[in-house]
């Protein structure tokens, strides 16, 4: 059916209802007295009003029955969907207990799965069944567990009910698609309530409702992508939701690593992480919407290829997060008495102590990127349809690369840095496993297969991609401290003197060490050629009497000397222009001390 502008009233008409019902709910709540009040395990600072599913459900509710073609299936996702949110208003006023709620959404799963929708598993109808169950309740409390932050769980949800109509509409599902938009439209018009700061929260009858209409609503897309590779097909739905997904899986692993329940409620999120770093909860909220946007676009362009590409760009975006989750998890968000309480127990003891053997993710992490990088290689030559002589090839040399590559790496050192502390010394290194794990690797396949049918350009783009992942990799650690710093909150305004090795040391102790209280707010030198330039994001200010004037307009409170090489005279000078404008003056100086020497 071909697009027409009245396919968009029905959106239209959701949007308009839950900007105009979002307000009067939040006015019967907080009448009544239903509010979200600031507790421990919450980031809501401020008694907020609850119950705005009630508004989603309710705009799409009427705008389906209105608008919308009704089909069987879209009555069963409906049906269901309303019975999650029942579940959620009655816990939402009675609290209900957290197995009961499991209960209800098992009922819910159940109803779905017995009309006949089901992930496209391709072993047998007992795992499907099994399989599509855990997909329900698992994405209904993934929503439930992102709705930690203003406009997180909407917004997201929005972002993910956009893309999944976008697929419907390119398998030619008019009606699913419009379904999604109608969805979608209704989170938006709650969202203009939600954002930062949120004046009404979803609740749980929002969150589940949400949760579990976007998880039955994907599965209505494999009778869109009969007789395409299930994995594909698959594939979509996953990376669509892959940020809840990822949010509830890094929540649960760092939770059982530390000790805690995973239903434990608490500030430990991705989205609390990112604050924790020094963002603002807007611009951390922004960037989850960010990557839900990229999971969906890769969504989109996955399903044009053929199974095995797919897989590998889902594998490529996989590392890539799981990159991100590693380093959030590293933040710190739990007592440090409780930790340490925590690690006494054998079991967590035993999964602690295994997360710190960071070589074990690193080998495992290498092994993927060889295999990548040689598929890549091989779709770059012979496009992403290979043929099946091409790609038993692929498939009979891909563990003798392994084995080579992998020897490579543990010959040369790769596996002794640390990945923060990376530097061009580390790259060399790199550069020189990757060409002689590429070289070892032509000669061991020339004498076992006589390099018979082998593309040597194929082993030359091997090489630079299996470069620049290796090295993506361990820079990525550095990239996101650089941009998502870590300031001190609260701490004295610091103007660094010498814009020069010095001072950019000087730059990173203050930001890596926060028990200094620095806010560093940029440089200042003499040299009239440095004055203007940017080093790690902060401006070098011109020198030569402009000291007072600087540090009046940038609200400086200390001025650090980072070289010892200014002579005394210019640091008098500097001291007279510290005091004019009631500025602490400190001196940065590097000793190395003989310690324990006798006489």
């Amino acid at each position: 059916m071909p697009f027409s502008s009245s396919q968009l009233v029905p959106a239209f008409v959701a949007l308009a209802l839950a900007l105009a019902l979002t307000p009067l709910v939040r006015a019967f709540a907080r009448r009544f007295d239903v509010i979200a009040r600031p507790r421990s395990d919450r980031f809501s600072k401020r008694p907020t009003a609850m119950m705005g599913g009630v508004a989603i459900y309710l705009s799409v509710l009427a705008s389906y029955l209105l608008f919308v073609p009704h089909t069987r299936e879209g009555w069963v996702v409906m049906g269901a969907s309303t019975a999650l949110f029942v579940v959620g208003l009655v816990d939402d006023f009675l609290h209900i207990k957290p197995y009961q709620k499991l209960i209800g959404q098992v009922l819910g799963a159940s109803a779905v799965v017995y009309f006949g929708l089901l992930l496209p598993w391709g072993w047998g109808a007992s795992v499907a069944m099994a399989v599509t169950i855990f997909w329900l309740i698992g994405i209904t409390n993934a929503i439930n567990l992102l709705d930690n932050m203003d406009g997180l769980a909407a917004g997201i949800s929005a972002i993910a009910a956009g893309f999944i109509a976008a697929n419907f509409a390119a398998n030619g599902q008019t009606t699913e698609a419009l379904t999604l938009a109608v969805f979608a439209a209704a989170l938006l018009g709650f969202l203009a309530y939600n954002s930062n700061p949120a004046s009404v929260f979803m609740g749980d009858c929002g969150s589940m409702f949400v949760g579990f209409f976007l998880a039955s609503s994907a599965l209505l897309s494999a009778s869109g992508d009969r007789g395409r590779s299930f994995i594909v097909v698959v594939a979509v739905p996953v990376l669509i939701l892959f940020i809840p997904i990822f949010d509830t899986t890094l929540v649960t692993v760092v939770r059982k690593l530390s000790g805690r329940a995973a239903s434990q409620g608490g500030r430990d999120h991705a989205s609390h992480r990112l604050v924790a770093l020094g963002l603002s909860e807007r611009r951390a909220v922004w960037m989850l919407y960010a990557f839900a946007g990229a999971s969906g676009l890769l969504a989109m362009m996955v399903r044009r290829f053929e199974y095995h590409t797919g897989i590998a760009m889902v594998l490529g975006f996989a590392v890539a997060l799981t990159l991100v989750g590693v380093y959030l998890a590293g933040v710190k968000v739990y007592d440090e008495a409780e930790v340490r309480a925590a690690r006494e127990k054998p079991l967590v003891s035993f999964l602690v102590d295994l997360s710190y053997k960071r070589r074990i993710f690193e080998v495992l992490l290498d092994v993927l990127l060889v295999i990548l990088a040689y598929y890549f290689s091989y779709v770059t030559i012979f496009g992403s349809d290979l043929v099946p002589e091409v790609w038993r090839l692929f498939l009979s040399t891909v563990p003798v690369l392994i084995f080579v590559k992998m020897t490579a790496l543990l010959a040369a050192g790769v596996y002794r840095g640390l990945w923060r502390y990376i530097s061009l010394d580390n790259l060399i290194v790199y550069a020189k496993a990757v060409a002689a794990g590429s070289v070892a690797s032509v000669l061991v396949l020339l004498f076992a297969f006589r390099f018979e049918g082998f593309s040597r350009a194929v082993f030359v783009l091997d090489a630079m991609f299996f470069f620049l992942m290796l090295a993506g990799s361990r820079v990525a650690f550095r990239l996101f401290r650089q941009l998502i710093p870590a300031p001190a909150r609260g701490g004295r305004r610091v103007l660094i003197y010498g814009a020069g090795d010095a001072g950019e040391l000087l730059l990173r102790e203050m930001r890596n060490n926060l028990r200094l209280q620095y806010t560093p707010v940029g440089f200042v030198d003499d040299d009239p050629f440095k004055k203007g330039k940017v080093i790690h994001g902060l401006r070098v200010f011109g020198g030569n009497g402009h000291l007072r004037r600087i540090c009046e307009e940038q609200s400086v409170e200390e001025v650090l000397i980072s070289s010892s090489r200014i002579d005394e005279d210019r640091v008098a000078q500097i001291r007279r222009d510290c005091e004019d404008a009631q500025v602490t003056l400190k001196r940065m100086r590097i000793e190395i001390e003989l310690v324990g020497h006798e006489f």
